[in-house]
This record gives structure tokens, C-alpha cells and sequence, in this order.
């Protein structure tokens, strides 16, 4: 399955707004140190929220599957973006009445959410730049 992004810079400013699968919308910004607005956040915070979203929600159907009672799942990611390699650190909590073999699947679970292997098994980049007229650009509502 093929998942697609569009991101389209908003002009005079330092935000984006993003297009997922033609269905869902965001906006990223970046913080007023480096000139952004700080209405929204860096591409780079969406990051560790993706990996903390997906945690928490391969637990929770994981538990559904199983008919677990799983009340409650909170996951914090720690990003480090400026260490090479980068670091993530990964707490989570969870509440319910789990057994402690519940609990050490649960773990194992966490650790195969699909953010995570995608991290993990290595990402190749094509990329392709294209240089449009400013007329044509503004003729399809797009920015130059």
C-alpha cells in the first residue's frame, strides 16, 4: 500500500500546508527563531508524534484482538534530532487488568508498531526537482 503527501509552502511564510491520500489536512510551521510563525509544528516534531501515535495505537488493537482489558495507553517519544545516530526513547504506561505475560507481549507489540519497523528496516529516497514558470504555477493556484 502506497501512501502519498503534498506539501504546498504558503507564500511569504515559512508554512506548509500538507495533503494526506487527498483526504486528510495539516499544517506544519517553524518556530519564530528561524523566522517561522510558531502557529504549527516543525516537520520535524510530527516525527517522534507519528512514532508515539503509532505505539500507542498498535497497543490498543493488539488488545482488541485478544479481548485484553487495556483501559488506557499513554507513550511519550523523546526525539534527540541533533544526535547521530538519532534517539529515540520510548516510556510507555498503560492501565487495565493485564497479566504480567500480557504485559510482556504488549511490549513486543510496541516494538513491531509499523513507524517504527519502517525506521528500522531502512528507507530509500528517490527524488526528482522540476523547475515550473511562475505564470504556469500560478495558473493552477499552486506557488512558484
Amino acid at each position: 500500500m502506497s501512501l502519498t503527501a503534498s506539501a504546498h509552502s504558503v507564500p511569504g511564510t515559512l508554512r506548509q500546508e500538507v495533503l494526506i491520500d487527498g483526504r486528510h489536512r495539516l499544517v506544519t510551521d517553524e518556530p519564530e527563531l528561524v523566522g517561522g510563525g510558531g502557529s504549527a509544528p516543525a516537520p520535524h516534531e510530527l516525527f517522534p508524534a507519528a512514532l508515539a501515535a503509532c505505539v500507542s495505537t498498535t497497543l490498543v488493537m493488539y488488545a482488541r484482538t485478544k479481548d485484553w482489558r487495556l483501559d488506557g495507553v499513554e507513550v511519550d517519544v523523546n526525539y534527540d534530532h541533533r544526535a547521530t545516530p538519532r534517539r529515540f526513547e520510548i516510556d510507555i504506561r498503560v492501565t487495565g487488568d493485564l497479566s504480567g505475560p500480557q504485559l510482556d507481549m504488549l511490549e513486543k507489540v510496541a516494538a513491531a508498531c509499523p513507524v517504527r519497523r519502517g525506521i528500522e528496516s531502512g528507507i530509500e529516497f528517490v527524488e526528482r526537482i522540476e523547475l515550473r514558470s511562475a505564470s504556469l504555477a500560478h495558473e493552477r493556484g499552486g506557488a512558484a
